[in-house]
């Protein structure tokens, strides 16, 4: 049986940039652009040629793209002006992209209250609209804007407005949730009408998350007829966000419902470049990744419960419905107090450590995270420091920089200002370092790193060393409350590691953290020990 092709549309630097905090660069936009082609998408909307200038700059230096259509977007003529004289439609026009998608009203409502003009007007601007780009050669997609609210309202009228497109040439008519407020059920039973009037083949869905429901409604169209989903990475965009096509083209592509009856164009030896393509947003926006993300989330395929990770060594398919490897994700067990032997086992096997499971260290470490985790301690996001310490209790951690002491001051005189000192014992040597700074945890690192220099044993380590992010929680009211913090750092490999430090003084915690931070880039290089006697 020949499977229906499913087209995949990217609105992500045009949906997505209107997310608050969102501003692409034009560097940014041919990026992302890139990786969604070199994916497979059949679509990548670019954004609104003038409407802005980044936008008018970017289209008149469009991204090399094989076989991925390059869309611009923009709304339906003024009213009150033909379409061959109306600016906007010019700025399409002159974008010069194969594709030209269009957002039309298609509720009654807004027609009247934002658009102030009669029914019928709107109609003959959709018509127009549509026969301009088609006469212009230009692959046209009308985006109903409002469509399932309009529907619910008035569909005699929502309908009329798909025609009035579909009937006059365009490609592909797009029903959009705009509200974001139409769930599952509703989207089935529109679609199905939907697809009486006009062939499936010619239908798109464009679902906002307002109700945590877009990935399951673009879902729902699809299995009612609809041929293109609209969406965006991660689900960027307005609001609560567009539909995520990093759930939705998984979903497509592994799940036997769907890759029995459809195809598209993302070939699977692809899929396994979508975390990437995930976290390359994130970084290119400076956001934390969700960790919690379907499919591409780092916590997607983490296991943290002892009878779980058991389970999961002996078959992956007890706790995944996937193989994370498909996406280009990876399994993660987490060590907790909640952690069995497997999981202590499983993670030292990550680490390359070999011992046998009947042996006693495997108990004294899981004794002792134990112990740790009822003091403050959580080694779920602090991997770093969980390796440290069992290979430590392994013997398998060289000492590397002894503390003998350390003061940190704070004092105000016209403005604050933070000293730090710490004396290190360094081969049978006291070495003391003193460093300024924004806060004690500043001034602490700059004395470390920045007086390094006289042991120069471990200076050259420190050389490409980058502090990320520094988390504080209070674990418990009161002014004697107990303090963790971590602290997420990096090299010039680009991977980053976590460190923990929990005490009921804040300072004490932090130095932890960070001294289990310098300790942990000594050990992945392999430096050598410290000599003091023992």
């Amino acid at each position: 049986m020949t499977k229906e092709k499913i087209f995949i549309f990217d609105t992500t630097l045009r949906d997505g940039a209107q997310t608050e905090g969102v501003d692409f660069s034009i560097e940014d936009k041919n990026k992302i652009a890139k990786v969604l082609s070199d994916i497979g998408v059949d679509y990548v909307e670019g954004g609104w040629p003038g409407a802005n200038p980044v936008d008018t700059k970017f289209f008149s230096n469009p991204p090399k793209m094989s076989k991925t259509l390059f869309t611009a977007f923009g709304m339906t003529k003024k009213n009150g002006r033909s379409a061959d004289n109306d600016p906007g439609l010019a700025s399409l026009i002159n974008a010069n992209t194969p594709a030209v998608c269009v957002v039309g009203k298609s509720w009654d409502f807004h027609v009247k209250v934002a658009l102030g003009i009669k029914n019928e007007e709107n109609l003959e601007n959709i018509r127009e609209t549509t026969k301009h780009f088609v006469k212009n050669n230009k692959e046209f997609l009308f985006d109903a804007e409002h469509f399932f609210d309009g529907y619910k309202a008035n569909p005699e009228y929502a309908i009329n407005c798909l025609k009035e497109a579909y009937d006059n040439g365009a490609r592909w008519v797009v029903l959009c949730d705009t509200n974001g407020g139409t769930l599952p059920n509703e989207i089935r039973e529109i679609v199905s009408k939907v697809s009486k009037e006009i062939p499936g083949k010619n239908l798109g869905i464009h679902a906002h998350n307002d109700t945590e429901n877009a990935v399951a409604n673009s879902l729902a169209a699809v299995e009612c007829g609809v041929r293109q989903i609209q969406g965006t990475i991660n689900g960027l965009g307005e609001r609560c966000g567009n539909a995520n096509l990093m759930s939705i083209i998984p979903n497509l592509c592994l799940k036997k419902s769907f890759y029995d009856k459809y195809e598209i164009n993302i070939k699977r030896d692809k899929l396994s470049s979508l975390t990437e393509c995930s976290r390359l947003l994130d970084e290119i926006l400076n956001r934390k990744p969700n960790k919690n993300m379907a499919y591409v989330g780092a916590s997607a395929f983490s296991h943290k419960g002892g009878l779980h990770v058991s389970a999961v060594k002996k078959d992956p398919k007890t706790y995944e419905h996937i193989d994370p490897k498909l996406i280009g994700n990876h399994r993660n067990i987490i060590v907790s107090n909640q952690a069995g032997r497997s999981n202590i086992l499983s993670r030292l096997e990550k680490y390359g450590v070999k011992i046998d499971s009947k042996d006693p260290k495997v108990q004294k470490i899981l004794d002792e995270v134990k112990d740790r985790e009822f003091s403050g301690y959580s080694y779920d996001g602090a991997d770093a420091s969980f390796e440290l310490l069992a290979n430590r209790l392994l013997g398998k951690v060289p000492e590397y920089l002894k503390v003998k002491s350390y003061d940190v001051n704070v004092s105000k005189f016209k403005k604050i200002q933070t000293k730090a000192s710490v004396v290190f014992l360094i081969d049978g040597k006291e070495i003391e370092c003193h460093g300024e700074g924004n806060g004690p945890v500043n001034a602490l690192d700059n004395a470390i790193r920045s007086n390094f220099k006289k042991v120069t044993k471990y200076y050259n380590f420190f050389s490409d060393l980058k502090l990320l992010d520094y988390k504080v929680r209070i674990l418990n009211t009161g002014t004697e409350a107990t303090t963790r913090v971590l602290i997420e750092s990096t090299d010039k490999s680009g991977v980053s590691w976590f460190t923990v430090g929990v005490s009921p003084n804040i300072i004490e915690a932090s130095f932890k953290a960070l001294i289990d931070s310098l300790d942990y880039k000594l050990y992945k290089e392999k430096a050598p020990a410290n000599l003091n006697e023992k």
